[in-house]
């Protein structure tokens, strides 16, 4: 079973193509990097799925993305309900301005939630599922800027959580964190795959390497290549993915 599908996604910034005939599958329950040099395409390609590229001006996709079997672009989709869907976590940790419950609490109460016990249950479980609650379970009305980057990260994904995504899209979530808050993102990354589908973009090989079980390797804006992550990199079909595994570029 597919809980999201790209089919046949030819994508364009005005003029240039920036994703050509793309065809990707992601099983429930699994994890897949996106792998590439810069400008590749991944991340204009992950952001297919929670709809973001829309923000763009002159922008336009052909092809189908598929999540739970629902083409997104179809004209029946409500971005925000989709967005609810697909939770998405950044490069950078984006904590809003507010305590570290409230930001939990956020997307319940945009969604018309009212019931204080439900939020509350909520919020705990998502902090817990994020592998947070033990460091602001007595910080909870603080504002969440006073936690350190890899905790406000982790925030962020309590916050993702909290409204029951289906997916998750995490693009480079460890880029601007410290070795040790990146290990506590990739052990917890491993933990929420028993639960959801997780499609995240990476730089880091090595960190493709330890997370996920499918890789997909981007070269200007083709798919080049995708499989267990253990074949993409012992044992590749195409020259161009041996040569960025092996650093000859990228």
């Amino acid at each position: 079973m597919y809980k999201a599908e790209a089919k046949n996604i030819n994508f364009y910034y005005g003029d240039y193509n920036a994703l050509i005939n793309v065809n990707l599958a992601f099983p429930d329950k699994t994890v897949t990097a996106l792998i590439g040099p810069s400008g590749c395409g991944k991340s204009t390609f992950l952001r297919l799925f929670n709809r973001m590229n829309d923000l763009i001006d002159h922008t336009r996709i052909e092809g189908e993305v598929l999540v739970n079997g629902k083409d997104v672009y179809s004209k029946e989709v409500i971005i925000d309900q989709l967005r609810k869907s697909v939770g998405m976590v950044f490069q950078k940790p984006n904590p809003f301005p507010k305590t570290v419950f409230e930001n939990v609490a956020y997307g319940l109460r945009v969604n018309g939630v009212r019931d204080k016990n439900f939020i509350e249950e909520v919020v705990v479980n998502s902090l817990k599922k994020a592998a947070l609650w033990e460091e602001v379970k007595d910080k909870l009305k603080k504002s969440a800027f006073e936690l350190s980057g890899g905790q406000q990260q982790r925030l962020c994904i309590a916050r993702a959580l909290a409204v029951e995504p289906t997916l998750i899209l995490m693009d480079e979530p460890a880029s601007a964190l410290d070795p040790i808050s990146t290990a506590k993102i990739e052990e917890l990354i491993h933990e929420l795959k028993e639960q959801y589908t997780i499609i995240i973009v990476t730089h880091n090989l090595q960190q493709a390497g330890r997370v996920s079980d499918y890789t997909a390797f981007f070269y200007l804006g083709e798919l080049v290549e995708h499989n267990e992550t253990k074949t993409i990199f012992l044992n590749p079909s195409d020259e161009r993915t041996q040569n960025y595994i092996t650093g000859r570029f990228g």
